[in-house]
């Protein structure tokens, strides 16, 4: 009677869990119909003032989506002009976007969720700083963000070091050149931060992430070839702005 009785228990909270997933889908479904109608309408809008104040409320609403109960199971792949790359090691996810401004330059915007494990929403909200960074090999934080659109997270763990992740990132630039970006980031003392001396190689050991800039017209392969433990890309010739 007893393994009877501890059976329904089990069969009534697992149905519990199930219909709150279930709503909760449901209601990020609805979140983000709204997200893709508040983009869509951001990337046709032709004046800044107006965008801009389009993106103001699609971080607002996606704010509220990831307040959902479970929503970092939530894929959001509907968002076409948004990435949300979640870590190997499930420890996070990165949503990252940006905002093409009239001056043909781009201003780029993102957060990171923690996997709480259906706890409390924890967010690192990424705060584009590029026109305030004087040195672009400094090492920075959430709230001084060297702003990229990411496509790809590699763990690594290596030797001494504590654990970091290396983000691959497409980062437009202006009307002339677009950049790709080797960025790193690491947590500490529950605090997310950007870039690290961990590159080996003559000439490497003070870079604390990798910039490449190149022209418009041309295309640049970068991607990390996992079989060979190393990140492979297109040799560019330096841009020459003259």
């Amino acid at each position: 009677m007893r393994i009877k009785t501890l059976y329904l228990l089990f069969m009534i909270a697992l149905f519990g869990f199930n219909l709150q997933a279930q709503q909760s889908n449901q209601k990020l479904n609805v979140f983000q119909d709204t997200l893709i109608k508040i983009s869509n309408a951001a990337n046709a809008e032709a004046f800044d003032n107006k965008k801009l104040e389009l993106n103001g409320r699609f971080v607002k609403t996606l704010v509220e989506a990831l307040k959902t109960p479970n929503s970092f199971a939530y894929p959001f792949d509907s968002l076409k002009n948004v990435s949300v790359i979640k870590s190997p090691d499930q420890a996070f996810r990165i949503i990252s976007w940006y905002m093409q401004l009239e001056n043909g330059t781009y201003r780029y915007y993102g957060t990171i969720q923690m996997n709480t494990n259906s706890g409390p929403l924890k967010l690192f909200p990424l705060i584009d700083q590029t026109e305030n960074i004087k040195d672009p090999n400094m090492i920075t934080d959430n709230q001084n963000w060297f702003g990229a659109r990411y496509y790809e997270i590699v763990p690594v763990t290596s030797g001494n070091r504590l654990p970091y992740y290396v983000l691959l990132g497409w980062k437009g630039n202006n009307q002339t050149t677009t950049k790709k970006v080797i960025e790193i980031l690491s947590f500490t003392k529950d605090k997310a931060a950007f870039g690290a001396p961990v590159f080996d190689g003559k000439n490497l050991k003070d870079k604390n992430r990798f910039i490449f800039e190149y022209t418009k017209s041309n295309a640049m392969f970068l991607k990390t070839d996992k079989k060979a433990g190393m990140i492979v890309f297109d040799h560019l010739a330096p841009f020459d702005s003259e």
